[in-house]
């Protein structure tokens, strides 16, 4: 081989040496792209599925008539007024209990730091909801023991032990972190009861709530 073919030979070496390492680049940079991309899909995944979903929407739910007893009044009644508490899971996945269950529209709802709160309706039955952290407000002319089935009735969404609301499976069911074996219906509605259903396999076991001051 001549000097000028060697020389050749060793440009063209030296050439292909530099040619292939952009092309290279470009590739790994491409499954790096690839990788963040599968890794940022991934974690919004994660994270809409972990985050809570409406239990079932109030729209279906009593429009005035009496339920179980219970009317629907023009205004709050303050004889007998406590609170108890009311989770849901399914899966071991929090759900929502919306506002305004018990209050018929048209409401009027004011935006607070801590979510929407329902302020006015048409009408307010003696079990009913302003807010979605699952305070049932229990505001009767007089004094007795309310159910959980009657809050469902109000709600006009089914209870039993492998239903809540849309919810179908088994139904493990804690009154104040203690497991409760009967119908969940019967589950009565004290003075700060604490009430936690379970629909499913997966159960996070009982979990805490705090009510907040004044209530």
């Amino acid at each position: 081989m001549s000097k000028k073919s060697r020389r050749k030979a060793a440009a063209g070496v030296t050439l292909g040496a530099n040619r292939n390492p952009p092309r290279l680049g470009l590739l790994l940079g491409g499954l790096a792209a690839l990788v963040v991309i599968a890794g940022a899909v991934f974690v919004v995944n994660v994270l809409f599925s972990n985050s809570p979903t409406l239990l079932a929407a109030t729209d279906g739910q009593a429009q005035g008539q009496t339920v179980d007893g219970i009317s629907c009044d023009t205004s709050e009644q303050v004889v007998y007024h406590i609170h108890a508490h009311l989770a849901v899971y399914t899966n071991g996945r929090p759900r929502i209990i919306p506002e305004g269950i018990g209050i018929v529209p048209p409401t009027q709802v004011v935006q607070t730091s801590a979510g929407p709160f329902v302020v006015a309706g048409t009408c307010f039955y003696w079990l009913h909801s302003h807010t979605v952290d699952g305070i049932i407000h229990v505001e009767s002319p007089s004094q007795r023991v309310y159910t959980l089935g009657n809050y469902f009735d109000i709600w006009n969404q089914p209870l039993n032990s492998t239903q809540v609301g849309p919810a179908h499976g088994q139904v493990t069911a804690y009154v104040d972190g203690q497991p409760f074996t009967g119908d969940p219906r019967s589950i009565p509605l004290n003075p700060h009861t604490l009430i936690q259903l379970d629909v499913g396999t997966a159960s996070p076991g009982p979990q805490p709530f705090t009510f907040p001051p004044g209530l």
